[in-house]
């Protein structure tokens, strides 16, 4: 009945469940208050193990589909979730923002689904044989430009990033040549010397100028390159106050969380010192403080891995990045194999969107980046996140198991 499973990677399967497991004890834990004697729990850790059991019959039926059918599917569902970023903006808005379609018994979040539409369609353009290359180039750009531009509207930057990661990457790993990648990179650069001043920028642009040259590029499109850094860093600034305030705040409280240590830096202190009260062992399972006194904000989701830091310590975060590590190694690994373009582009952008997501997580959790509403994979509470990260693994899963029928 399963004989599709017989050459799946049973050790990249393995160390996906232990991180779904790993994920329920820390939202069991964190949805867990212990004042005195008593123990009082919401039922996220419950949620949680129904949204994991709906992902795992998802997987099921990913690898008993055929990908033909996936494939018809990429465009309709890529246009799909754009009409569910358009439909969110009009939903009632939920702290602050509106990212969330309420369905009566659970919500959904949009942008996960975007996000993994448009990786699967930017794999199809970019491996598809015939198109040159600034074809590929603008192609690209404006399937993650719609989805990035709405996810904004609602507003979410921290989703909206990951969506640059997603451009960046798959066209990095693509067989376009190294100077697309270098003209992509300088609007970045670009927006960092507009805080600085015009000299810089100025410096900044001779430079840059001077390596595109080199690669024999024509003076149009160096000129064309040049008009547009030199529209983006006049038009920074206003798009830097044009941004919400807290927004704004979080960016500078994550320069100096102590300027605002009740505000918009309370989140970034709040963290970090329940994570340093863990100390090599920690305070042990459900004993956090700052979890059951509630100093620490959103622990069952952003959050979560100052849970594991205060109550499991040092050990429990080195045990978590640990097999973070194996699970992103593998997958590496293993796509390399994929000779298929379109099934190892689709591959290499879920690689690259795992692990930015649970970088710039951890990295919140320690005070080494701005504080984003984006969650730890496989641990944090949330079931859009959780299916959708699921299934992209279960296409990986998928590609490496099929690879000598896809080759």
């Amino acid at each position: 009945m399963f004989h599709y499973l017989k050459r799946l990677d049973w050790f990249l399967f393995i160390l996906m469940l232990l991180l779904l497991l790993g994920g329920v004890l820390a939202i069991y834990s964190a949805s867990t208050t212990k004042i005195g004697s008593e123990f009082h729990r919401v039922d996220y850790y419950y949620k949680q193990i129904i949204w994991i059991a709906i992902a795992l019959l998802l997987f099921l039926g990913v690898m008993r589909i055929q990908y033909s059918i996936i494939d018809l599917l990429v465009v309709p569902s890529y246009i799909l979730s754009l009409l569910l970023l358009v439909v969110v903006l009009f939903m009632p808005e939920i702290k602050g923002s509106h990212r969330w379609i309420s369905l009566g018994l659970f919500n959904i979040q949009p942008s996960e689904l975007a996000k993994l539409t448009t990786i699967m369609f930017i794999a199809r353009v970019i491996s598809k044989p015939g198109i040159t290359d600034w074809r590929i180039l603008v192609r690209t750009f404006i399937i993650v430009f719609i989805p990035a531009s709405l996810i904004l509207l609602e507003p979410d930057l921290g989703s909206a990033m990951t969506f640059v990661v997603i451009f960046l990457v798959m066209l990095a790993s693509s067989d376009l040549p190294n100077y697309f990648l270098i003209i992509m990179l300088s609007p970045i650069i670009t927006v960092i010397t507009s805080f600085i001043s015009p000299v810089v920028f100025i410096l900044y642009m001779i430079i840059l100028t001077a390596i595109l040259y080199r690669t024999h590029l024509s003076w149009i499109i160096i000129g064309i390159n040049t008009a547009c850094n030199t529209f983006i860093f006049f038009i920074t600034p206003y798009i830097w106050y044009g941004l919400k305030t807290y927004q704004r705040n979080r960016i500078l409280s994550f320069i100096d969380p102590s300027r605002d240590p009740l505000g918009a830096g309370y989140q970034i202190i709040q963290s970090k010192i329940a994570i340093g009260s863990g100390k090599l062992l920690g305070k042990g399972f459900l004993l956090g403080s700052q979890k059951n006194l509630n100093f620490l904000p959103e622990h069952h989701t952003d959050f979560i891995f100052s849970v594991i830091g205060e109550e499991l310590g040092f050990i429990g975060c080195l045990l978590t990045l640990i097999l973070f590590y194996l699970f992103l190694y593998r997958i590496a690994k293993s796509i390399t194999f994929l000779k298929r373009k379109e099934l190892h582009f689709i591959s290499v952008g879920i690689l690259a969107i795992l692990t930015f997501q649970i970088f710039v997580n951890i990295g919140m959790n320690l005070g080494l980046v701005p504080t984003t509403g984006i969650p730890l994979p496989f641990i944090s509470y949330g079931g859009s996140s959780l299916i959708i990260n699921v299934f992209s693994v279960s296409l990986i899963l998928k590609f490496l198991n099929e690879r000598s029928i896809f080759d």
